[in-house]
């Protein structure tokens, strides 16, 4: 059904791959005036050549502050409110508990969780009344895999920040849900600092955990992340949509 976001406003941070950008593109097709975000130069470059004049594609650091209060001026000079914002940037990195890095650790959790905070607390005044806001957690944050202890521990607290905020928010008929993706073929694998065997190695076994025996596709989340965004997921609010070919059940 065509449509379903027409002339809504929506931003997408950590918008220019994977996950943020299949739905992007959706939400582009729904109807909506989209803007994303992402840091990488080069993905930056690819998503305007891309989509073109279908969106705005902004850089802007998902942990920093100063860019978040930036990118919602921004939005907001071109397009007033805000009826849509799906917080889509993250980071993965795995290892072992006793080789993990504290750099790691407060980078991840800088990004996945103080990054959605930051955003939520500088959209709320600038959000229209009855809109939707999405953050993607993950099936992590309730299997307890091996070799992602910061990670895991992020997208729980991410989750956490999604029913308070639906708390929060309620009274303006705002609703805040997650998406949580099982395995998914997303850029994200090749960004956890491990070696492509050991890629591999975790890849193979996370499919033979699987139900449906295969990774999902960004397009798949994309669709759970669109009808999230539209009027037909009216009365969810406060939950998290788990899409996982079955992983977790």
């Amino acid at each position: 059904m065509a449509g379903r976001l027409k002339d809504k406003v929506a931003v997408i941070t950590g918008g220019t791959t994977g996950i943020g950008f299949a739905a992007a593109k959706r939400f582009i097709d729904e109807g909506a005036k989209v803007v994303l975000t992402g840091t990488n130069p080069k993905t930056l470059e690819a998503a305007r050549s891309e989509l073109g004049e279908r969106a705005d594609v902004i850089p802007s650091d998902a942990s920093s502050e100063t860019d978040i209060k930036s990118l919602f001026d921004t939005v907001v000079k071109k397009h007033g409110k805000i009826d849509v914002l799906f917080l889509n940037a993250g980071i993965a990195l795995f290892a072992p508990w006793e080789s993990h890095s504290v750099e790691d650790f407060d980078k991840q959790f800088a990004i996945n969780v103080r990054g959605p905070w930051l955003a939520i607390k500088n959209a709320i005044p600038v959000l229209n009344d009855g809109a939707s806001i999405i953050a993607t957690t993950s099936v992590a944050n309730r299997t307890g895999m091996a070799g992602t202890s910061a990670y895991a521990a992020t997208k729980a607290a991410l989750q956490q920040l999604v029913r308070t905020a639906a708390t929060e928010l309620s009274p303006r008929g705002i609703r805040v849900n997650g998406v949580s993706p099982g395995p998914i073929e997303t850029p994200i694998f090749q960004k956890m600092g491990m070696p492509e065997e050991e890629i591999e190695q975790m890849a193979a076994g996370i499919k033979s955990q699987v139900p449906l025996g295969r990774f999902g596709t960004s397009e798949e989340v994309a669709n759970v992340v669109t009808f999230l965004a539209s009027d037909e997921s009216s009365y969810i609010h406060g939950q998290e949509i788990v899409v996982d070919g079955g992983m977790t059940m």
